[in-house]
């Protein structure tokens, strides 16, 4: 309930150097209270000032648990916009948990995952865009994803789509004003004004939504596949990658008979990698069935890295991998430039059409080169300034197209000539799907969904 009492511990169940309990709401201080005790005993936490660091004991029944800090955090100013009181612990699973069974046998209930960051967004002190953000950026994985979560959770998306809806609102306000009065409020040149103002909401929805796929791909990770004949060097670049040696590498064509997966996070971009078998005919049924796998995982892919040994002649399969890349995001390694090559970077482009690289799984010659060229390939130009930021949530991306699609409709309805108290419905659709990013107009459930996938004590 919201004016419930809640605790959990807010940092992760492992041993560390520091473990928090964090409690919050209307009885949090009193809670506290009845488990701390200051040096001076006559002292209570009920009598401090907001925003003050305590030391002191928790204590059960006269016997110490542990010796703390306690942060005291008064309503309105604390994320939770209730009283807050977060213990500093030692980071012993166990001494964090008795702690934690100490607040909730004082009165405390156990949180929710993501509770405290709920009770923040029903107390209205963050949207729920910005809630979304502190999930995004708990759980970022490069640079990229972590600066984008900021700026989310500041506040940048919130002020685009407020400023959006604000306008909308203007519009249908003058609206249904010049129908319930049109002696005194005119709609001469409204239709007008309206059909710039439509396309100009419209082009900032879009924009708003143009680089999801980028926000998707540093979020999650690219999907990125090894691929090439065997032998050509594709284990031993997954290795150098990883700074460690993941995949097996032989003299003998064929030893990687499966895929290997490994996420890697690569000139702050993440790279999901996966290493396949080599393409070739075979009768080995066991490399059979990893052969198919490496096609089906290559169809599947974000990027495909296709390596060519630069020491050897091109092969059958390696006119067949071209084939498979042709219409795809793919990179052609030229790899072994450390060996007398048979091949030039330039003949290969010719023939792939694609990005060439001279490249050395053994020196690691080419390697940043790689890098670069990826980060051109998914992120040019994405997040160069400080106040930027890409959408990754599909919810949002959702509601982006939904008020796009209403907007269309007010278009076409001016363009069929319809009456103008036509237009308010389709507006009036417009804001509220807007309004879903930021929270309103969402239903009970979908706001228990979003918080129910939150980390425990956040």
């Amino acid at each position: 309930m919201k004016n419930d009492t809640i605790a959990a511990i807010a940092t992760a169940m492992s041993p560390s150097g520091i473990g928090i309990v964090r409690i919050s709401g209307p009885e949090a201080i009193s809670v506290a209270d009845r488990m701390f005790r200051f040096p001076a005993p006559e002292k209570k936490l009920a009598k401090q000032r907001s925003h003050t660091i305590h030391y002191g004991h928790i204590v059960e029944e006269g016997r110490v648990i542990d010796e703390v800090l306690v942060l005291l955090m008064r309503a309105p100013r604390s994320y939770t916009t209730e009283d807050t009181v977060e213990i500093d612990c030692h980071g012993g699973i166990l001494v964090t948990k008795k702690v934690l069974e100490l607040a909730l046998k004082e009165g405390a209930r156990l949180a929710e995952p993501g509770e405290f960051t709920k009770k923040a967004f029903l107390a209205g002190r963050i949207d729920l865009s910005q809630a979304e953000a502190v999930m995004d950026l708990i759980e970022s994985k490069n640079e990229y994803a972590m600066r984008s979560s900021l700026n989310q959770l500041s506040g940048l998306v919130s002020e685009k789509i407020r400023a959006l809806r604000e306008e909308i609102l203007y519009e249908m306000a003058y609206l249904e004003s010049a129908l319930d009065d049109p002696e005194h409020i005119s709609l001469e040149g409204f239709s007008e004004r309206l059909s710039g103002k439509l396309s100009d909401w419209k082009k900032r929805c879009v924009s708003l939504g143009s680089h999801f796929r980028d926000g998707r791909l540093a979020r999650e990770g690219i999907q990125t596949v090894i691929l090439g004949r065997p032998n050509v060097g594709k284990s031993s670049l997954m290795n150098l990658l990883m700074g460690e040696e993941r995949a097996i590498v032989t003299e003998v064509a064929g030893t990687t008979r499966d895929t290997l997966e490994e996420y890697l996070n690569f000139h702050q971009i993440g790279l999901n990698l996966i290493d396949t078998a080599g393409i070739r005919e075979t009768e080995d049924t066991v490399e059979k069935i990893g052969v198919g796998r490496a096609r089906k995982k290559a169809e599947d892919a974000d990027l495909i890295l296709y390596v060519v040994d630069g020491s050897s002649p091109l092969e059958e399969s390696d006119y067949e991998i071209m084939d498979l890349i042709r219409n795809r995001e793919a990179i052609v390694i030229l790899n072994k430039s450390d060996l007398e090559s048979v091949m030039l970077p330039r003949e290969l482009q010719f023939l792939t059409g694609k990005k060439v690289i001279s490249f050395s799984a053994k020196t690691g010659e080419g390697l940043e080169e790689l890098g670069e060229e990826i980060q051109k390939l998914f992120f040019s130009g994405l997040l160069s300034q400080k106040d930027d930021f890409y959408m990754a949530n599909v919810r949002h991306k959702e509601a982006l197209d939904a008020a796009v699609k209403s907007l269309s409709l007010v278009s076409q309805a001016m363009e069929e000539k319809m009456p103008e108290d036509m237009y308010s419905i389709d507006l009036m659709d417009a804001y509220e799907s807007l309004g879903r990013i930021l929270g309103e107009s969402v239903d009970e459930d979908l706001v228990n969904e979003i918080f129910g996938k939150f980390c425990m004590g956040k």
